[in-house]
Parts: C-alpha cells; sequence; structure tokens
C-alpha cells in the first residue's frame, strides 16, 4: 500500500472512518468531491479505465512529477484532486468489469458517476439497477446540465458552465471580453455541492436504510453561486455590468495601484470609510454629500476614485497596508501564487503537505494543497498520496477491497 505524509500523526482517521466510497469519476468535479470524502476519512476507490491509463487529467500537464522513467501518469492537476484514494483499473464495458462494479456497489455506501445522463445504463450500472443490488446506496450524478431538462444531453465543461450560467458576463474588466475565473471554479463548487448532497443523502440512507440519487449538475452550481449579483438581477431586472475588480454594491472595494504594485482594500460600511478618510488627510470627504453614504458612494463612485486613487499610488504597498491596518480598515496584499506557498499563515494553517510515493528512482515527495477543514476532535487526514494508475487493483481480489490496512 501507500505511504503517508512527511509528518506521521496517530490521530483517527476523520469523521467519515468506515465510509466506503465507489469512485467512477475523473476530471475534477467528481474527483475534487471524492477527495473531500477522503481526507475526511471514508475509503475511496477510484474505477479507472484501462483502455486510456486512466483518469484523462493524469496527462494534463505539464508540470509533471517525474519520476526517472520516461513517462509518468502523475500530472499536478491530477494530484490536486486525487489524494486518499486507491487506483483500481476495470474495464466497464466488459461484462467481467460490469460484474466487479456490481459487487463493489453492493459493499459500497456511496457510488460517485460524471457520466452523461444515461451513460451507465448501456451497462446496468445505472442507479435503478444498482439500488437493487444495494437499497441504501447513495448514488451521485455529477453532469452538466443535470439529468433532466432541455440540455441534459449536451456535455458539460467548466468553461462552457462558466458561460451558460452567466458568471463570466460578470468577470472582466468594463470595457473587456466576458472572462472566465483563473480556476476551474464550476467544477470544484459542483463538487462541494456535491459532496454537501451526498453527506445529507447518508444520513438519510442510516436513518432509513434507504438510499436515493444525488443529482448535481455543474451549470445548475454555478448559478447558486450568482449570490449578491444573481438576485440583484432577479429584483431589478437589469442586466448586471462588469467592474474589473469594483463591487456592485460597496465602495470603495477593490485593487489600487500603489507605488511599487497594488494593494486590495475593502470599507464595508459609513465608519469604515471616515478612518479611511482620516488615515490618509482626506478628512473632507466624509461630509460630502457626495461620498458620506455607501449609496452616495456608489452613485459617485467614479468621482470618489479620483480622490483616492492618486492618494493610494502616492504610496508602497507596504505603507498603505501599515497606515489602513491602524486605522481598522480591512486591507492587504495581491499576492503570487510562490507568495502564498511560502507565507507564515499558510504554514500555519497546514495549507501545504507533502506526501510521498514511489517512482522509478526511489520515493517522491509529492507537494500538495491542504484541507482547509479544521476539526478538534476528528481531523483531516492524509493517508494516501494521489495513486499511480492501477496501483490498488489487487485489492479487488480480497473479500473486502474496502477494508484499509
Amino acid at each position: 500500500m501507500h505511504g503517508g505524509t512527511d509528518s506521521e500523526t496517530d490521530s483517527a482517521r476523520g469523521p467519515l472512518a468506515g465510509v466506503r466510497v465507489l469512485d467512477l469519476s475523473r476530471i475534477l468535479a467528481g474527483p475534487t468531491c471524492s477527495q473531500l470524502l477522503g481526507d475526511l476519512g471514508a475509503t475511496v476507490l477510484k474505477v479507472e479505465n484501462p483502455a486510456t491509463r486512466g483518469d484523462d487529467t493524469r496527462q494534463w500537464g505539464p508540470p509533471y512529477v517525474r519520476d526517472g522513467s520516461e513517462d509518468t501518469d502523475l500530472s499536478a492537476y491530477f494530484m490536486s484532486a486525487n489524494r486518499n484514494k486507491l487506483s483500481v483499473a476495470i474495464d466497464i464495458a466488459s461484462a467481467a468489469g460490469q460484474a466487479q462494479i456490481r459487487r463493489l456497489a453492493g459493499m459500497a455506501d456511496i457510488l460517485l458517476e460524471n457520466f452523461k445522463p444515461g451513460g451507465l445504463r448501456r451497462y446496468g450500472l445505472d442507479y435503478e439497477s444498482l439500488r437493487e443490488v444495494n437499497p441504501r446506496l447513495v448514488y451521485a450524478s455529477i453532469s452538466g446540465y443535470g439529468q433532466t431538462g432541455p440540455n441534459a444531453a449536451k456535455p458539460g465543461y467548466d468553461l462552457m458552465a462558466q458561460g451558460y450560467g452567466g458568471i463570466m458576463s460578470l468577470t472582466g474588466e468594463p470595457d473587456g471580453a466576458p472572462m472566465k475565473v483563473g480556476v476551474g471554479i464550476a467544477d470544484i463548487m459542483c463538487g462541494m455541492y456535491a459532496s454537501i448532497g451526498i453527506l445529507a443523502a447518508l444520513r438519510h440512507a442510516e436513518a432509513t436504510g434507504q438510499g436515493q440519487q444525488v443529482d448535481v449538475a455543474l451549470v445548475d452550481s454555478q448559478i447558486a453561486w450568482l449570490v449578491n449579483e444573481g438576485v440583484n438581477t432577479l429584483v431589478s431586472a437589469e442586466e448586471p455590468q462588469r467592474r474589473g475588480n469594483g463591487h456592485p454594491n460597496i465602495v470603495p472595494y477593490g485593487v489600487y495601484a500603489t507605488a511599487d504594485g497594488h494593494v486590495i482594500v475593502a470599507v464595508g460600511n459609513d465608519a469604515q470609510f471616515r478612518r479611511f478618510c482620516e488615515a490618509f488627510g482626506l478628512d473632507a470627504l466624509p461630509d460630502d454629500a457626495r461620498f458620506g453614504t455607501n449609496p452616495a458612494r456608489m452613485a459617485n463612485r467614479v468621482a470618489l476614485a479620483g480622490y483616492l486613487e492618486p492618494t493610494v499610488r502616492a504610496r508602497t504597498t507596504a505603507e498603505v497596508i501599515e497606515v489602513l491596518e491602524g486605522a481598522r480598515v480591512p486591507v492587504g496584499p495581491v499576492q503570487t501564487l510562490p507568495q502564498v506557498f511560502a507565507s507564515d499563515q499558510v504554514a500555519a494553517r497546514g495549507m501545504r503537505v507533502n506526501m510521498r510515493t514511489s517512482g522509478a528512482e526511489g520515493d517522491l515527495s509529492l507537494p500538495l494543497i491542504g484541507n482547509p477543514l479544521h476539526f478538534s476532535a476528528t481531523p483531516v487526514t492524509y493517508r494516501h498520496p494521489p495513486p499511480r494508475f492501477g496501483a490498488d487493483t489487487d485489492v479487488l481480489a480480497r473479500d473486502d477491497p474496502f477494508a484499509e490496512d
């Protein structure tokens, strides 16, 4: 079996210890969900297709972790969403593979899949078929548009979900093109919603003995987190405008150029605005009718920027942060990712972890992003590094493939 973290602990496996997950998903949304369940202690068997050498994202690179061989199946992309899983190679297109999935589903608490709606029916692995095998099974289906609706049969990818669901129309500079978020946020949030739905269904199954299908769509999830801008639209019947780093409901709130870079300023109320102005010698602005309240500042944001932007630009980032922190005004830097992972805050919160796996020339250290959940009694555990393709297929020969060593 696999190794562990660089610093082993004797803590319990986590709050989901003993929960069994059969993971037929790949790419990002499903693996994000199953990694979270695994971090919380669940045993996750990741089923991978022998014909394609596993999850597509194994080849989504560079960068890769090189192990001294000609090729590697550990891309950074794959590693980002696949720790705490065991990889088993099963061809679900074969009768033997289908029988193996049915056997595992009979032992599992949760099955997670992200095939096109109806795609597993031809193999006899759809929810209606597997509920006959295991009535307690929580069967989670992730797709682009959901199991129902006029677009159900269409393929779904993160970029398409960001476009269809509206977030791209809100993102970017006012006069620029619609812009996607810099990471696959629709996939990631869909995986998060799926994990919540799965745990709710699992509680129901434990209480009643009855499983159910959990239907989660990338587009639905993306629409759900339009949050204030979505409700702004419903209430006003007006189309929101892109504002770059500006906020639709709060001013000043955004990114400002400094003498040597950029700084974030987030003035959330009128008292903070007064302290902001006093800190920079702009004492008259809070009593100016154009700027004294947040609605007034929203109506006159361009005029206000004419005062604030040159004031902030005249100082370095460090100076602005020092002044505003002293005035108790929310402020912060815009860090690059190397700065993020080198920060003392990341170290203190365990947001970078290192795991070990074997390579052609010995052990490899795999740097990963930590789980943000902190429990006082049942902490997150890092038990299995992102697996090599099919590395754990031998567990299928056991009477109980889900039993962890």
